[in-house]
């Protein structure tokens, strides 16, 4: 018999003996023939428990990196609600937004408060999205600015973070990018809502207008950090401090 079989396919009888040719429509096999089972490709099958695993059952590599992503989803996004929260709502240890408002200041945003409030946000906000996978592209670009501009403050300290450097922020920076470049993968509420907030072009989009706001906010910070009374090295000292005291 002629193999017909590729992925999702299935067999249908149809009534004639292998060698003859199929039946016209309408027509039934004769008396005493057997039918005999042919292939019909349906095509891929996507969203079924198959798609997955092998035939001996090992995981698939797709179903690996989608297990991969929302590990890191959950980790990273976690990890940064927990500091959004510090920052904005007290929790687990903060100084809430007041406490955030002086480092901010501290540290040469300005102005304090609002800085204090976008940072907690884009930490919280963006955090919980990422760990859901929800508007993965918007999400992981607004935690990738916030990172960079944290990272602008620890840079005089050089990578490491046990120096006070920017290891930390250059880590969840890059996570949050890697994200929202890739996708939340299979199990996430983008794939649930099908996609809808997790298109191409908001990836580029949002990283575009993210990193360049973010961008603006560092050099504004930078100025403001060259025209203050104290030097360059006090004034990174004193927001290296007010960060890890914020953080």
């Amino acid at each position: 018999m002629r193999s017909l079989l590729g992925p999702g396919s299935r067999r249908v009888d149809t009534g004639c003996p292998a060698g003859e040719p199929f039946p016209a429509a309408g027509r039934v096999p004769g008396p005493g023939r057997r039918p005999r089972r042919v292939a019909v490709d349906r095509g891929p099958v996507h969203g079924r428990e198959d798609d997955h695993f092998a035939p001996g059952g090992t995981v698939t590599a797709p179903a690996r990196t989608d297990l991969g992503l929302l590990v890191l989803r959950v980790g990273v996004g976690s990890t940064l609600f927990a500091h959004g929260a510090q920052k904005l709502f007290g929790w687990f240890g903060g100084h809430g937004v007041a406490g955030t408002t002086g480092a901010m200041e501290s540290m040469g945003f300005h102005p304090p408060k609002p800085s204090a409030v976008a940072a907690g946000l884009s930490e919280t906000g963006g955090g919980a999205l990422l760990a859901l996978g929800l508007a993965t592209p918007a999400a992981g670009a607004a935690v990738a600015a916030n990172m960079l501009a944290a990272g602008a403050v620890h840079r005089p300290a050089g990578f490491f973070a046990t120096e006070g450097g920017f290891e930390y922020p250059a880590v969840l920076g890059a996570a949050a990018a890697a994200l929202a470049v890739a996708g939340p993968g299979r199990h996430s509420l983008d794939r649930l809502l099908g996609d809808r907030l997790n298109r191409p072009w908001m990836t580029a989009a949002a990283l575009v207008v993210s990193l360049a706001a973010s961008t603006a906010v560092v050099a504004r910070r930078e100025r403001a950090v060259a025209a203050a009374p104290t030097s360059g090295q006090e004034q990174a000292d004193e927001g290296g401090r007010a960060a890890r005291g914020a953080a």
